[in-house]
């Protein structure tokens, strides 16, 4: 490959790049690096890589100053990836490889890589996010049980047996609110990573979906009705996560919407891609426009202002996905929200 080859090559790189000889002078810059450090290829080859690479910490400290790579031991081979500022102020993520011709030998030149920050300002963004979701959550359940603890020890002997049971019963929906967001938060990272562990078992549509609507319509005083087909099949479903999933998706509709909830579960059509189930869950909310249902599907999306944490859906079109089956966001009859889930009856997951 020639000069001109290798330099339009790393031209087309999306990282920065600036290589400098056994003498610190730099002797390749692409377009890139030339952007970031604010020079021209022409300004930047034969001049001092200190010259050159003008980047600083908070600081003031050069990243030359501090890393000193032409200075240390034989046996070291780079510099591990470190934020850096550039003389604008953006951060950028910097790498560097030291270059030897031989190992243990002598330095025959410097290789660094420079990455734009913003995916990890990105990063750092979804972090903050999840801590303000994660303390905003939180705060509310324990509010409540540590203010009903709190008058239960002040007021014990002058509370009647009534009066206690209620608080209790208080505290008790409040734990368990505080454990399914503690269990969501780990379903979302174990999801993130790879990590998810699923126990699927065959299962019946018809008693999980009793157990769910009956649990969730104990705590509102909406109405949620289901309608199952005869024919349902059993499902290779986890339990735990089947009614993790169907519980987000019928308090989304009590949450979103102002009428009925109906929870549908049909066999889906013979000759399809499998056997199973189709389970329909409908609201009579305001709906999901079509232009954003791809959005809903994301971390901390949001809709409407009655809050939530905003994990909800991200975490059901992935535990849905990784059972073998799928979500689609459709009309209800109604016009509100139409959330429809395929759960296969065989098990589907893939190694």
């Amino acid at each position: 490959m020639s000069r001109s080859d290798a330099q339009l090559t790393m031209d087309a790189l999306a990282d920065g790049v600036v290589i400098a000889d056994e003498s610190g002078l730099v002797r390749v810059i692409n377009e890139v690096g030339c952007t970031m450090l604010g020079t021209s290829r022409a300004d930047a080859v034969g001049r001092k890589l200190g010259d050159v690479l003008l980047l600083q910490d908070q600081d003031g400290a050069t990243w030359l100053d501090a890393n000193q790579p032409y200075a240390d031991l034989a046996i070291r081979t780079g510099v591990p990836e470190q934020a850096w500022l550039l003389p604008s102020g953006l951060e950028v993520l910097v790498t560097a490889r030291i270059l030897r011709a031989e190992p243990l030998g002598q330095i025959t030149g410097i290789a660094l890589s420079l990455r734009s920050g913003r995916g990890r300002e990105r990063l750092d963004r979804e972090r903050s996010d999840l801590v303000a979701t994660v303390a905003h959550e939180l705060r509310s359940p324990l509010t409540g049980v540590k203010g009903f603890v709190q008058a239960l020890l002040n007021r014990w002997d002058k509370l009647n047996d009534d009066q206690k049971k209620l608080m209790l019963t208080t505290v008790n929906a409040d734990a368990d609110r505080l454990s399914r967001l503690i269990t969501e938060l780990l379903d979302v990272a174990r999801i993130d990573t790879g990590r998810l562990s699923l126990y699927p078992r065959p299962s019946s549509v018809v008693i999980l979906l009793g157990r769910i609507i009956a649990s969730v319509a104990a705590g509102t005083s909406r109405s949620i009705v289901g309608d199952f087909a005869d024919d349902l099949p059993e499902i290779s479903v986890d339990p735990d996560k089947f009614t993790q999933v169907v519980t987000n998706l019928v308090e989304n509709g009590v949450r979103h919407g102002d009428g009925l909830v109906t929870v549908t579960a049909t066999r889906l059509p013979a000759g399809g891609e499998y056997d199973g189930v189709l389970l329909t869950v409908d609201d009579e909310g305001e709906g999901i426009a079509v232009e954003i249902r791809q959005r809903v599907f994301t971390k901390f999306w949001q809709h409407g202002v009655r809050g939530g944490s905003g994990l909800g859906m991200y975490l059901v079109n992935g535990l849905v996905r990784a059972h073998g089956g799928s979500v689609e966001i459709l009309d209800s009859p109604s016009g509100g929200a139409r959330i429809a889930l395929t759960w296969p009856a065989e098990d589907r997951r893939q190694d």
